[in-house]
């Protein structure tokens, strides 16, 4: 009876006599037994070299070969081959140019891989890679954390102690063994996000992939791909610990996990789950505590615009208005005064849609307007409380705004946010609601608008030349541009940072109403009058804020452009 036939790439490796026929034959028996590609276990055992192999394919196919260490993992197209396939064939999408996809791979002769990945990508073209490396490489871009957690431990992921979640599901998850890599992924994923200062985490599935994304300095980053498979049991498990009901999947829900690192240390996560085309989408909104108690100083605010702010909060009555989009800091600004005013004298009250931090000493409403308690009701409830300060989360109707105007003109303290651009257009909006421009211009002490840019890092930022007349046109002034060093970010970053920038800081517009932006207000002047008036009284908007940032070598040019043009 004939032994049977060898595979391509044992009958090349005797043809030139870098392995016998014997070896070759008990290598392909042993692959096979292993469950092991034949390329890797030959280089594993050491019968040829990964590099001997890569050079023989390389001349008789006419194919190139790549040194992988020297490539950035991180940059290479993810999502060009999915996971599956690359964990299935070992095999690396390494850069696209035009349509065409280069791959690498260790055996050209795997016919039945290179189809398999040209049906999934489309246009693709090999580039040998010695397979140790490629095995390596392969490994790295699996991993599913981009960042090492360094002091934490094996043994602290598992004993993490988390609060408010379903104690019943709970131990039915834990009790069984094939959910506990699981339960460890996604202990692993909120600390990652923890330690690298990520403001939320997004767990998205697709029709053929998983996605994990953390937000970090108000950028949204790829960080995991784990298998699609799993989507059911990761969102299960984020579902069990924000005491979700996990058998609900067509509605929305929201839930809050508490994660203590410490005795004295707990980050909370607001939670929320979207029933999406190919699953639920899962957001964790990072809650932490310590951002509400930064200290004015911390938050970016120009030495005149923080003068403002303690001015309006010492006032005995009237209204201070945060402005901004989302994610623009609004609640940290409301926060850090609320700090400063929370005293034992004062008699506090907030009204938010949720709670995000919880303020001891502070009077905190969760508004709901399903059970009849919306902002307009709280406002009733807290004016008969007595109170010093009010904090309304946001005003959204006219109905909201008269109340927390009638509040401010009748001895108390009212802060509250708005979704608008500028301080200028804070005002005309609510004009437009139906309040009165009386009402309006007496009671309102002072606007701040806002936005947050990615600071430089200190580390590995790099001088920018630019032309003065450039500059200019920035909207710098004539001695700002002829005297001005400009820092720009470093792409590359270095270990200190994301991609040449750490953490962000506050481009800020501060207004106080003068008696000149009364009598516009009064008069209903547009947004555009009262900017000028604004100006005239040399109050920075963000554009000459965010200037000032870059002078400073705080953050970059093309930072401030991105946040602050419109």
């Amino acid at each position: 009876m004939s032994e049977s036939p060898l595979p391509g790439l044992a009958r090349r490796l005797i043809t030139e006599g870098l392995i016998d026929e014997k070896t070759a034959r008990v290598a392909v028996k042993a692959a096979h037994i292993n469950k092991t590609p034949l390329i890797t276990h030959i280089v594993r055992s050491e019968l040829v070299s990964g590099y001997a192999i890569a050079k023989l394919n390389s001349e008789i196919f006419g194919i190139p070969i790549i040194d992988i260490d020297a490539i950035e993992l991180e940059h290479v197209p993810h999502d060009a081959i999915s996971e599956k396939l690359v964990r299935q064939h070992r095999t690396i999408p390494l850069f696209k140019r035009g349509n065409k996809l280069f791959v690498g791979v260790s055996d050209p002769t795997d016919e039945k891989a290179i189809e398999e990945i040209r049906f999934s990508s489309g246009n693709i073209e090999l580039i040998l890679v010695e397979e140790n490396k490629l095995s390596n490489a392969v490994e790295k871009t699996l991993e599913t954390v981009t960042q090492d957690l360094g002091d934490l431990d094996d043994e602290e992921l598992n004993n993490l102690d988390i609060d408010h979640m379903g104690k019943e599901h709970e131990e039915d998850i834990e009790a069984r063994n094939e959910d506990a890599p699981i339960v460890k992924f996604v202990h692993k994923m909120l600390l990652t996000a923890i330690k690298l200062g990520a403001s939320d985490l997004h767990f998205e599935p697709y029709e053929k992939s998983y996605r994990i994304r953390f937000r970090i300095d108000g950028v949204m980053q790829s960080v995991a791909q784990p298998p699609i498979g799993l989507a059911p049991k990761l969102s299960s498990r984020l579902k069990i610990m924000s005491n979700m009901d996990i058998s609900e999947r067509r509605k929305p829900q929201d839930g809050r996990i508490k994660l203590k690192l410490s005795k004295t240390k707990a980050i909370d996560f607001r939670v929320n789950t979207l029933p999406t085309l190919w699953g639920e989408k899962i957001v964790l909104r990072i809650l932490d505590p310590s951002s509400a108690k930064m200290g004015i100083d911390a938050l970016g605010y120009e030495k005149d615009q923080k003068k403002m702010y303690l001015k309006a909060l010492e006032q005995p009555q009237g209204m201070i208005l945060v402005t901004g989009p989302t994610g623009s800091g609004k609640t940290v600004s409301l926060y850090t005064g609320l700090n400063i005013l929370n005293t034992v004298e004062r008699n506090i009250s907030t009204a938010e849609d949720p709670v995000e931090i919880n303020l001891e000493g502070i009077n905190q409403v969760n508004v709901n307007p399903r059970q009849g308690m919306d902002f307009t009701q709280a406002l009733r409830a807290f004016l008969r409380q007595d109170p010093d300060i009010i904090m309304v989360g946001e005003i959204r109707d006219i109905e909201t705004a008269n109340i927390a105007i009638k509040a401010a003109q009748t001895g108390h303290m009212v802060m509250s946010t708005l979704h608008t651009n500028s301080a200028p257009e804070t005002l005309t909006r609510l004009l437009n609601m139906g309040v009165a421009a009386f009402n309006l211009a007496t009671s309102v002490n002072l606007i701040i608008a806002q936005r947050l840019g990615r600071k430089l890092c200190n580390s590995c930022k790099i001088k920018q030349d630019i032309p003065v007349e450039t500059l200019l046109e920035q909207g710098f002034t004539t001695d700002q541009a002829s005297s001005a060093t400009i820092y720009t970010h470093d792409p590359s970053g270095c270990d200190k940072c994301n991609r040449g920038y750490k953490g962000r800081v506050g481009i800020y517009e501060v207004v106080e109403i003068t008696q000149n932006l009364q009598k516009i207000i009064m008069e209903e002047g547009n947004a555009m009058q009262i900017a000028e008036q604004a100006q005239k009284e040399g109050f920075l908007n963000l554009r000459q804020a965010g200037l000032l940032k870059v002078l400073k070598g705080t953050t970059s040019l093309e930072e401030i452009n991105r946040v602050t043009l419109d």
